[in-house]
């Protein structure tokens, strides 16, 4: 479904995007990636729960497109919206309503950039059977406060109509270097759980978004790479690409429960509206080696 804006002058004019979460890492890669695609683009200056500003801003910017990359996921982990729960909702959930309300009086599209860390698998979704969730399944996962706030929001977002949600999971990138890099955390993890996932190859993905801007897309999405992959198969492939020395030691959900507050979302999303819309699409096995681990091969030994 696309958006219609109030007239028809927003589809006339150049594309121009307002970036809201320029310290965050999506929101740097979407700056960046406009630049290397010549796009014009700006960041935006306010909180995302203060109005006056964000109207400021897009009075200022007078932008198509928003990209809202900005949100509370904590420091170091979601752990941390357990103890900070306003800090959490202001921004989660609040702020996300007010920016896209703003948007809505202006005829302007937001592209959110959400999670799909909103479900777990369940006896109709079970773990290895293939069969994911889809676009307009309801969230199950209520086991950390950092999810419940985002099922919250895109419940609501549903009711506005110049909403793309883009449910991201586990993000990964080339850039091995990153501490928000789903390979570079389970890579510094004591131990790690072997569960198999969707996950968003960013450097694939992100490209895809700014294509879905452009069309106008609107609707929940589920924004992973087709499949899942488990975190064994990802450090194999790490070790075998990027450090031949490499080793871990898995654990299980109830150890890994000693050790975290709030428990974790696994699960698999159906990617099957994306790919339909966007046939080039690369399962995750696929991608990440084209994207991420090609890129960062090591010649010869390992270091």
């Amino acid at each position: 479904m696309g958006f219609q804006s109030n007239g028809s002058a927003a589809a006339e004019k150049p594309l121009k995007f307002l970036i809201y979460g320029r310290t965050g890492w999506i929101g740097g890669l979407l700056g960046r990636l406009c630049e290397a695609k010549g796009l014009d683009y700006s960041y935006a200056a306010g909180r995302l729960e203060d109005r006056t500003q964000i109207e400021a801003d897009i009075a200022a910017a007078q932008p198509t497109h928003v990209f809202n990359a900005a949100g509370v996921t904590g420091r170091p982990n979601v752990d941390w919206c357990e103890t900070h729960k306003v800090e959490t909702i202001r921004t989660n959930v609040v702020g996300t309503l007010t920016l896209v309300d703003v948007c809505r009086e202006k005829g302007i599209l937001v592209v959110n950039y959400a999670t799909g860390c909103i479900f777990e698998y369940d006896d109709g979704h079970l773990l290895g059977s293939g069969v994911g969730y889809k676009e307009e399944d309801t969230p199950n996962f209520v086991g950390s406060f950092y999810s419940k706030t985002k099922a919250m929001v895109e419940e609501l977002l549903k009711s506005y109509e110049n909403v793309c949600t883009l449910r991201v999971r586990m993000p990964i990138s080339s850039d091995l270097s990153n501490p928000r890099n789903f390979i570079t955390k389970i890579t510094r993890y004591n131990k790690v759980v072997n569960i198999p996932n969707s996950m968003t190859i960013l450097d694939e993905l992100l490209p895809i978004s700014i294509e879905m801007a452009r069309r106008n897309l609107t609707g929940v999405w589920n924004f992973t790479n087709p499949g899942v992959v488990s975190h064994n198969e990802i450090l194999e492939m790490y070790r075998d690409y990027v450090d031949s020395t490499f080793t871990w030691k898995n654990f299980t959900l109830e150890e890994q429960a000693t050790v975290i507050v709030a428990p974790r979302s696994n699960n698999e999303l159906d990617a099957s509206k994306l790919k339909t819309e966007f046939p080039e699409l690369l399962p995750i096995k696929e991608s990440l080696i084209r994207y991420v681990f090609e890129p960062n091969k090591k010649k010869g030994p390992a270091a």
